[in-house]
């Protein structure tokens, strides 16, 4: 395999002609993304950020990271959809599953956790116990600075590192933003806190490559430099036209070709717990991407084979108007040895000197095959193993095939209209709440 990313569509259902027929259709819209006269196509700053990237700006970020990690035992990352998912699905990804209950020395590196995500009362008020007394950090992450979610746990955060650490709170703060147009970036002005730039011509869900994902990733104790190099590599292999070559653009004209054989949901299946948030940056990508005209693949995510005990039957013997994407990792991080017991009271002699990923590895293809002969078409993805390099070029993929398979949709994939209606229609209600309030004053 390589170093490479390998798309395997033995068990797609599909046959030669559909992909066939779709190779002019593809070769229109590849022009279009990379002569950038498409869709959307002041928002197409990701594609080539792998290369071109500020340099400088990089240097700061891991400056910043370095200080974090020397005085913080928490950073909290306050943002919500792209302005924390593509970061949380990198940590989440290559940390120990149980990295907070190490120790400190074996972890060797701070706890990030997570706010403005939601609007849970709840959350926020735990979130205040747990880092109380703690020495903690802050990077607040919205590009214009008014996301209500990430604004309204920012207001409560900033007020308590002020009163807990007073005038030194602005050390602690890092907020990234966009550079020019951003009710948060004027405040960080004014405060003196550090700032970090979100690229006018990136959207959210495409900016896990700017500091918005490489400053808490590397606070993580990752490495930044191997994410961006795979990256780049990706960027480089994944701008070949030829369908034959290009892996990425293979599964984007595939999962099109499903659709339009009336299949509607994509299950992203991934067989590590570990993976689960890059499953949830994965739908966002996707979700926000396509879901509009009345259009779109919807995706939804499962982890096996823990969800094969609540929706196997389903995905079996439901509706077939789905299909699956398997993402395959063939080296585990760490592995184990099963044994033999001398009672055998389990029956599981038979297992005896395999490893526990050979049997997931097996649980993975007996569920595809019974899924396959179920009529359920599936795709599959394998990396070599999960670390920095391939997360890099893994996210640059979907980011990649994303924008084709949208264009290849006939719909605008960078921008997001619906979630624009929802946070108006919030505000206004709330406004008109307030104004009930100040009558009943009066």
């Amino acid at each position: 395999m390589g170093n490479n990313i390998v798309f395997n569509d033995k068990n797609s259902l599909l046959r030669d002609h559909e992909i066939e027929g779709m190779k002019s259709q593809l070769e229109l819209v590849h022009n279009e993304l990379h002569s950038k006269t498409g869709k959307g196509n002041d928002f197409l700053g990701w594609l080539d950020y792998p290369s071109s990237f500020d340099r400088q700006e990089f240097e700061r970020v891991k400056s910043a990271a370095k200080k974090i990690r020397k005085d913080s035992e928490i950073l909290v990352v306050a943002g919500i959809g792209g302005s924390y998912l593509g970061a949380r699905a990198v940590i989440e990804s290559l940390k120990h599953s149980f990295s907070e209950l190490l120790p400190r020395e074996k972890r060797n590196s701070p706890h990030i956790l997570y706010v403005g995500n939601n609007l849970s009362s709840n959350y926020i008020m735990e979130l205040l116990e747990v880092i109380r007394g703690r020495e903690i950090s802050l990077n607040v992450i919205s590009k214009s600075g008014k996301t209500i979610e990430t604004s309204i746990s920012f207001r409560i955060l900033r007020e308590y590192m002020e009163k807990t650490y007073g005038e030194r709170a602005r050390d602690r703060i890092y907020v990234t933003t966009d550079r020019h147009n951003s009710a948060i970036g004027d405040l960080a002005k004014l405060e003196g806190y550090q700032t970090f730039t979100i690229p006018g011509d990136i959207g959210g869900r495409y900016s896990v490559f700017t500091s918005v994902g490489m400053l808490p990733v590397a606070v993580a104790g990752f490495d930044v430099d191997e994410i961006m190099r795979g990256a780049s590599d990706a960027q480089i292999e994944y701008s070949e036209p030829d369908i034959e070559k290009n892996p990425c653009y293979r599964y984007a004209v595939e999962r099109n070709a499903l659709n339009r054989r009336g299949k509607d949901v994509e299950i992203l299946t991934i067989y590590d717990p570990s993976l689960q948030y890059l499953a949830e940056w994965w739908k966002q990508l996707f979700g926000e991407s396509e879901g509009k005209d009345g259009k779109g693949i919807l995706p939804m995510s499962l982890c096996f084979t823990t969800d094969l005990h609540s929706m196997g039957q389903y995905i079996q013997d439901g509706k077939k108007n789905l299909f699956e994407t398997v993402i395959n990792v063939e080296k585990p991080k760490k592995d184990f040895y099963m044994f033999a017991d001398n009672e055998n009271l389990d029956g599981l002699n038979y297992l005896s000197g395999k490893t526990v990923d050979f049997i997931n590895k097996k649980a993975m293809e007996g569920t595809m095959k019974a899924h396959v002969d179920g009529g359920v078409s599936n795709l599959m993805i394998t990396i070599p193993e999960l670390n920095e390099y391939y997360i890099g070029k893994l996210l640059y993929f979907f980011q990649k095939a994303c924008a084709i398979s949208g264009y290849m949709l006939g719909v605008n994939p960078f921008d997001q209209p619906g979630v624009e209606d929802y946070k108006r229609n919030t505000i206004e209600l709330l406004k008109a709440d307030e104004k009930k309030m100040n009558l009943n004053i009066i």
